[in-house]
């Protein structure tokens, strides 16, 4: 048994260490693989139709060094899901003439055997090709150190944990096997590191591009790469198919595992610890699986937001394209359909022109339309058939597809999205049920507000911001909670602050309603905010179509700072709310508060142009230029104090 253990690992040197006995150039190559000199005697090798075999030596040595496409990369994710290929790709072995071995351990045995070979070529990837490379790149100059080592990623890592951690594990263990017949315990240690795989198939088809690149660009980069495939060592495989070996290997490892699990007897005592080995092993898979699907969609997205301009509203790591394809325009204006572009997102709809000089873009965006707030419709109308509408906020189209087929796939896809964000909207409704069905808001009494810590709402109940509605997403739009009523808003609706009572009177994150109930419907300075509709009154007309107008001086903290002027008015048409602005001209008043119920007070004695607001324990300071005026002011504010409108015989114009 030690002996031919020992014969297997002088094997593996002999792998590595191969490149250094045929370094010269133009050394015939053996035909061979890594693992083909593996197979027990008497065992049939495996199909070579099978999706993981390599090229024949004429095919190595003709097709060089291609690039690897998404294409491919997408039929591995397939392979890795498919049954059949499992079923297939069973590793097939069969003991040799007159051996009693059992089954499970003839797997083991297999398994010890190909992570020698994986080694050895792990070994080629890094100590030669990446060293060779990188030596050349120092020396000559003539291609950067970073591209050899965005080429290979994580490789040295993945060479590492495999040459010095699982090879000799898994040899001990062989070893060991008459006293210790069990692997599942070793793999279950070592399972969790397989999760590095991702950072490496994340990274493989750009290394593959720029292997590509850089082997016509730089032909020192070539010369070395061509010396090392024409080895011995290489196996007369070139370095694209020795970089595809980390992609293949955590499926090989549940294959093994798997028939290893399926060999053991009932009473095994290794039986629940390959069980749950094989688990993990899975885990690692789908993990990777994964990393290549996220992979794809990022590749995908970033070509479609090339062919846009790159447009900064736009690009959202977060998106998913659904759809994209070329439409027909139905216009009220031109006889004829124009030629229209449509990508469709997770979230939006974009309806483009195709650019008649496509120096960058391909495309222009003439109207982007909100997936929460559309609609689709088949449009019935005999002079354009295929046709059907798309109606949203921004704009409604009539668009006609070149077919029947094309129509409804259109508008299947358009419904799954509006579908799906309602299916979000329902979330947002249920963190407001109440447990018998009721909807009832979950703030706090107003009475109670900031008087008593809330009941916050639950990050996972909500999917977007329970004051403006929109989405959540990981990047752009995150999650806060208001600390007066709980909810989860997002930054914009909580960019403010108040002094809550249950909290020392500290200023703390609030939302906007809160905001405006706590601190007596003022809004601060420079928080643009369509919905704040009151603001948007333009002060230029203020003398002509105001009750009071003039500069006064605002006083104290509530101001923001102590001395400042505003422009304040009262105008006609609200004659109960007191704007004030930065300038007579501003279209945009950046504070309000309405004037009903508050008492109009003198200030101290010392300045008799000082006066006040006071209610509720909120307290506004302003001085007058004159006394005069000051008098005009006091009697304006409490006219609307008390709730009287204009319109009196009594009552005339006090602007200055």
């Amino acid at each position: 048994m030690e002996g031919a253990s020992k014969e297997k690992l002088s094997s593996v040197s002999n792998l590595v260490t191969a490149f250094e006995n045929s370094r010269t150039p133009g050394a015939a190559p053996r035909v061979h693989g890594l693992e083909a000199g593996h197979h027990h005697p008497g065992c049939r090798p495996p199909s070579p139709t099978g999706p993981w075999d390599k090229p024949t030596v004429e095919e190595a040595v003709d097709s060089g060094p291609t690039t690897v496409s998404r294409r491919y990369l997408s039929s591995l994710k397939n392979k890795l899901s498919s049954r059949d290929w499992r079923k297939s790709c069973q590793a097939r072995t069969c003991p040799g003439p007159g051996t009693q071995e059992p089954e499970e351990k003839r797997i083991v045995q297999e398994l010890l055997e190909t992570e020698q070979a994986y080694v050895a070529r792990l070994h080629l990837l890094d100590q030669v090709f990446f060293q060779e490379l990188l030596k050349e790149a120092r020396s000559s100059k003539a291609f950067p150190e970073d591209v050899v080592r965005l080429i290979f990623s994580n490789t040295a890592s993945i060479y590492q944990f495999h040459a010095q951690f699982f090879l000799p594990e898994l040899q001990q263990r062989l070893d060991d096997w008459t006293t210790t017949p069990r692997i599942g315990d070793v793999i279950q240690k070592l399972a969790p590191f397989l999760k590095m795989y991702s950072e490496y198939v994340k990274n493989f088809e750009r290394a593959a591009e720029l292997l590509a690149t850089w082997s016509d660009k730089s032909p020192p980069f070539q010369e070395v790469i061509t010396r090392i495939q024409s080895s011995e060592a290489s196996g007369s495989l070139t370095l694209q198919h020795h970089m595809l070996e980390p992609v293949q290997r955590i499926p090989r490892y549940e294959l093994l595992l798997k028939e290893y699990v399926q060999k053991l007897p009932a009473q095994a005592p290794d039986l629940a610890d390959a069980q749950k080995a094989l688990d993990m092993i899975f885990s690692a898979a789908q993990h990777s699986n994964a990393a290549i699907t996220e992979m794809e969609r990022l590749q995908e997205l970033w070509e479609v937001y090339q062919r846009l301009g790159l447009e900064d509203d736009l690009v959202d790591p977060s998106n998913t394209l659904l759809r994209e394809g070329p439409v027909l325009k139905i216009s009220f204006r031109r006889v004829g359909p124009m030629e229209r572009y449509l990508f469709l997102f997770n979230n939006m709809l974009l309806y483009c022109v195709p650019r008649v000089i496509q120096v960058g873009a391909q495309f222009q965006v003439r109207t982007r339309i909100d997936v929460a707030s559309m609609k689709v419709r088949e449009l019935t109308d005999a002079e354009f058939p295929h046709s059907f509408l798309v109606s949203g906020k921004q704009r409604t189209l009539e668009l006609r597809a070149r077919s029947q087929e094309e129509m409804i796939s259109w508008l299947q896809a358009c419904q799954a999205a509006i579908d799906q964000i309602e299916k979000r909207n329902e979330t947002f409704k249920a963190a407001v049920q109440s447990p018998e069905g009721d909807t009832q808001e979950q703030e706090l009494q107003s009475e109670e507000l900031g008087l008593r810590a809330p009941q916050w709402v639950r990050d996972k109940m909500v999917t977007m911001c329970m004051r403006c509605q929109e989405p959540f997403n990981a990047l752009m739009r995150r999650r806060h909670h208001c600390r007066a009523c709980g909810y989860v808003v997002c930054a914009r609706c909580s960019d403010y602050r108040a002094e809550l009572k249950y909290d020392d009177n500290r200023p703390s994150r609030v939302c906007l309603d809160c905001y405006t109930f706590l601190t007596g419907n003022v809004l601060p300075e420079d928080k643009e905010d369509k919905r704040r509709g009151i603001l948007e009154k333009g002060a230029a007309a203020g003398s002509e179509q105001s009750l009071m107008c003039s500069f006064l001086q605002l006083l104290g903290d509530k101001w923001g700072k102590s001395g400042s002027r505003g422009w304040c008015v009262i105008p006609r048409d609200d004659p109960l709310v007191l704007y004030v602005y930065a300038a007579p001209q501003d279209m945009r008043a950046h504070t309000s508060i309405p004037l009903l119920g508050y008492q109009v007070t003198a200030g101290p004695q010392a300045d008799p142009r000082v006066f006040q607001l006071q209610q509720s324990g909120q307290l506004y300071t302003f001085k007058a230029e004159t006394e005069e005026l000051k008098d005009r002011w006091v009697k304006a504010m409490e006219r609307a104090a008390s709730g009287l409108s204009p319109g009196g015989p009594n009552d005339r114009d006090l602007s200055d």
